[in-house]
Formats: structure tokens, sequence, C-alpha cells
């Protein structure tokens, strides 16, 4: 039996025909700004989210972090969820490497901060506090799109107070595929998401199933500063093309078939459904949250592990879908679960909480 890794969507292996074209990439040397497949890419994906530039970047975490730091000084800070990947999940860097100073707020279940608690956190322009300068919002949240309301509301907000907007988009595509109207198109409907924002990250090596790679885009200022800042990151690049090329590959053909990996996600939350000793939460994309009774999470686990199926269980019990995984598999990872709970009945002592990309 083939192993079902549902640890990430970042597990994800190119396949042939991504592999077939980075063999064929045109390259040149990013840090002149000469590599023709790097510079399509960035060209393609600022047009994409209707900003004026872009710049692709090794990893999620460091598109991020030129995001905040292109919009933030020293003593500057930024407000963000206080479960945002980007506040907790991405080592300080914000603080450890621009004296940016994270203002965290609580969130509910569906990852909003409130408006009023948003508007309390802006600080006046006084010398005692640090200069609140940006906003950072996530989409999608836990594997749920955030609503438009919402985020035009957030944004909004902010702005009235002089604030910019930047969104985490690591897994923006899923959102978009999930919440496009019908005859919309994911692409339109990725633009959209983006309106609202100044600056937003977008990830290729998730869903998307490229091997490395993120970009940011936003303003050609934005952009500038985030050059320089990539660079002093050690994010310059030489042949970057040949991992632009997988992106761009995958911007042509595996938008779409994301409609499959969340298909597959509610497979396997139906499936989990109704067993005694779990909680499902279903996602609208490609990830499910599941509670354990009896603290058993971690020998569930293992259990899993023993016959061919990985999951997360850091701080929680994580199944995420993505290209390698077929409904075959699927079931598999179905089936074993409800060995493992058919062998052992549950009480009704739970846990569970939600965890990192």
């Amino acid at each position: 039996m083939k192993t079902v890794d549902l640890r990430s969507d970042t597990v994800t292996q190119p396949t042939a025909a991504m592999r077939a074209a980075m063999m064929e990439a045109k390259l040149g040397d990013d840090v002149f700004g000469d590599d023709p497949t790097v510079n399509a890419l960035q060209e393609r994906i600022a047009a994409l989210t209707g900003k004026e530039a872009a710049l692709f970047m090794p990893s999620g975490t460091q598109s991020n972090l030129c995001g905040i730091l292109a919009h933030c000084g020293r003593g500057d800070e930024y407000i963000v969820g206080q479960l945002a990947h980007t506040y907790r999940y991405e080592g300080g860097g914000a603080a450890v490497f621009g004296s940016v100073q994270p203002q965290p707020l609580t969130q509910d279940a569906q990852g909003h901060m409130a408006l009023a608690d948003i508007a309390a956190a802006i600080k006046p322009d006084d010398p005692h506090f640090a200069r609140t300068r940006l906003l950072c919002l996530e989409n999608t949240w836990n594997g749920h799109v955030m609503p438009d309301e919402y985020l035009h509301s957030a944004t909004a907000l902010v702005r009235e107070k002089g604030l910019n907007t930047h969104l985490d988009g690591a897994r923006v595509f899923n959102a978009a595929v999930a919440s496009a109207a019908p005859g919309q198109g994911a692409f339109a409907r990725l633009r959209a998401i983006a309106d609202p924002f100044d600056s937003l990250s977008v990830c290729f090596s998730k869903g998307l199933g490229a091997p490395v790679g993120s970009a940011l885009c936003g303003s050609h200022e934005v952009i500038s500063r985030a050059r320089r800042i990539r660079k002093m990151a050690g994010g310059g690049l030489r042949q970057a093309g040949l991992l632009a090329a997988c992106a761009l590959h995958a911007l042509d053909h595996h938008v779409d078939r994301l409609a499959d990996d969340h298909a597959n996600a509610r497979r396997l939350a139906e499936g989990l459904s109704g067993i005694d000793g779990l909680t499902v939460k279903s996602a609208q994309t490609n990830i499910v949250f599941v509670d354990v009774a009896d603290g058993r999470g971690p020998a569930l686990l293992e259990f899993l592990k023993a016959h061919d199926v990985l999951a997360t269980g850091l701080i929680g019990l994580r199944f995420v879908t993505h290209l390698d995984v077929d409904a075959a598999g699927i079931d598999h990872a179905i089936a074993t679960v409800r060995r493992f709970f058919a062998q052992a009945p549950a009480t009704n002592a739970s846990s569970g909480r939600t965890g990192p990309y």
C-alpha cells in the first residue's frame, strides 16, 4: 500500500509534466533581474492578483517577512491574530529582524478579530507607543474561506486610520476555488479576494504542488522595498527560473484541480463522522481537523503510521488533502481510523487544537 501522506499539502512531489517544464526553463540571473522565467512568473502573478508588481521568494515565511518589513520600520507594529501564522509560526521574524512589534489580538473560531478590538489596538501618535502601521489577515483560515464582508470591513476600518494591509494568502488559491461564483472562475475570484489588500503573499508549494516558492504581490513601491529586504534576508537567488517554471506550470494546470482536494477532504470528514471518540471539524477546502477523545490522539497517530497513513498531531490532529492523495487513499485512511476505534471504544473526554501549516 502506498503511504497516504496527509500531514500537509507541502509534501507534494512535482509531477512529470512539472519536472519537464523545469528542465525546459529559460534561465538567467535573478539577482541581476534577467531570469526570463522568474520575470514571467512575477508579471503573471501580479496581474492575476491585480497588483502592480510581484517578487518571487523561496518560502511563504520569507514572503510574509518581507511584506511586513516593507510596510513597517523599527519601532512600528502590526496588528495580527493571536493564532495567525505570521505571528505564531514564523519564528518571530518581524520582531527579530526588523524590530517590528506584533500586536496580537484574540480570534474567534472562524479566525476573526473583533472590529472593535482592532480599532482599540490602533495606538495614538504618541512617543509612548509603537507606531501602528499594518493589519495582517489570513485566507484561508484553518481551511475555511474568510468571508468577503469581514475582509472588506476590517481593511476599510484600518485604512481610515492610515494603516496598510497585508494578506497571508498561503492557501488563497484554495479560497478562490472554493468560493468562486458559478461562471466567475478561480482567477477572477483570486483578484477579488486580493483587492482590499495593499500586499499579499501567495504560495506555490502547497496545493498548487510546486516544490518551492511563494510570491509577494503589491505596489511598485512595496515590491522595491521588499526586494532590498529579501536580499538582506538571504533570499536573492540566481538561476531561479528552474523553480519559477514549476510555479508557472502550476498556475496553468493545478488551480482548478484544487476542487478535487476539497472533495477528498469532504469525503474524509464524512467518513470519519459518527465514530464514537472523534469530533470532526469539516473544512470548506482541503483541511480537516479532528478532536480525539480521551487523550488518545498520539496513539491514533502511531496506529495510522503503522498502517501507512500519516497525519500531524503536534498541537491537534489534522489531515490535509492534496494532489498526491486520491479517493482510494482517503478511503484507506477512513478505514484505518475506524479500525483503531473499533478495538478500543472511547470515553467522553476530548482534546485537540488547530495547528500550523
